[in-house]
């Protein structure tokens, strides 16, 4: 039904006033009684009067279809227009709900969007390869003038000796000699290189903070390698084929507070620079001749040590104030000094800071020692019997 209050063009040419329409010629109407004396009697004819009232009312019928038709046509019109305009509003009403203004991800506000606390997991995208085909027998050709020639015999190329006249082109750079940002993920200044078959640590950035570079086959690290990174945190090497490292390779990094070296192959531990916090070495191969003496005396900030599987055969001594989490589980521990934890001179001391002790796993009897635990808020674990 058409919508009242919008009116239809003027300008129409459908819609005419019922005077601009043809009208039929005036005929006067008789009276009745005048048409029935000129009737008389015969029956079988009508009057002039009658023929101009079916003739008057043909010409309104008419009228009235005329107008019906130009009037549908003029109401299609503007409800076509009606839908073209409303269609842009619609769409835009989509985006209402959009917040637009706060659309804002930059390398600061990565850390906050995306969880990378959990690097560790690793994910299979196996079921994203693409699957090929492969077929038994290759495809004809087309065109039998391309099938070689059998009967001919190939003859055996003659090969040239290479001529210096020509240009020399410049040997291909190897992988190991790409920057790190090609071999390796950045984001920020965190460098993930784990699991990309390096066999040395690459060029870093020199805004390194993170670095992660694990399960590759790193053989050795060297004091060259940490140049200049005075922003670097942490260095986590896990599980590589490390067999050593340069004394200095760690200890002129300034603001290094964890590394770590689990499952390698280290028989030494380097010198450790005094902001360590953290030092995780598990599952290596280092003896107690490969501790310096008093290796941990400095460390003032140190506050986790980790040196679990591995040949240590006593436990290194003396420990900074500040360790909370001792573990050497597992190794070829036998005796213990009184002095290894607290001070017997000093009956009155407490460390409270020192609540975790593993020593289970080695082949000694801690209750033959009781005076060497008065002053932890916590016995170590391990066997009493």
């Amino acid at each position: 039904m058409p919508d009242p209050s919008v009116q239809p063009p003027s300008s129409s040419p459908c819609i005419k006033s019922p005077a601009a329409l043809p009208q039929p010629a005036h005929q006067p109407v008789e009276p009745s009684g005048a048409l029935a004396r000129r009737g008389g009697g015969d029956g079988g004819s009508q009057s002039p009067g009658a023929v101009t009232l079916a003739g008057g009312r043909m010409w309104s019928l008419a009228w009235l279809g005329m107008a019906s038709l130009c009037l549908g046509a003029a109401w299609a019109m503007p409800v076509k227009e009606r839908r073209k305009a409303e269609k842009p509003k619609a769409d835009l009403a989509l985006y209402e709900n959009l917040d637009l203004d706060n659309y804002d991800l930059t390398l600061d506000s990565y850390g906050e969007i995306l969880d990378l606390s959990n690097y560790e997991e690793l994910y299979d995208y196996g079921d994203l390869a693409p699957k090929i085909e492969v077929g038994t027998l290759a495809p004809r050709p087309k065109d039998p003038e391309t099938l070689p020639d059998l009967g001919a015999t190939a003859e055996t190329p003659k090969l040239q000796p290479p001529s210096t006249a020509g240009p020399i082109h410049p040997a291909p750079i190897p992988v190991q000699g790409l920057p790190s940002c090609l071999l390796c993920l950045c984001i920020g200044t965190s460098v993930y290189c784990d699991d990309a078959d390096l066999e040395h640590i690459p060029a870093l950035p020199p805004e390194t903070t993170y670095l992660y570079a694990r399960f590759n086959r790193i053989g050795a690290v060297r004091a060259a390698d940490f140049t200049g990174l005075e922003k670097l945190k942490r260095i986590d090497l896990s599980s590589n084929s490390i067999s050593w490292a340069d004394v200095d390779a760690f200890r002129r990094l300034p603001s290094l507070q964890e590394l770590i070296l689990p499952e390698n192959r280290l028989t030494a531990l380097p010198e450790l620079p005094r902001s360590i916090v953290r030092l995780d070495a598990r599952l290596n191969r280092i003896p107690s001749a490969g501790l310096r003496p008093e290796a941990f005396r400095d460390l003032k900030q140190l506050q986790f040590l980790h040196l679990s599987d591995n040949q240590l055969d006593f436990i290194p001594a003396p420990l900074p104030e500040s360790l909370r989490s001792l573990h050497l589980q597992n190794n070829n521990i036998r005796t213990m000094h009184e002095d290894t934890f607290c001070d017997s001179q000093d009956h009155s001391q407490v460390r409270r800071a020192l609540e975790d002790i593993r020593l289970d796993g080695n082949p000694i009897n801690l209750s033959l020692f009781p005076d060497a635990y008065f002053c932890l808020p916590r016995l170590p674990t391990g066997r009493f019997s």
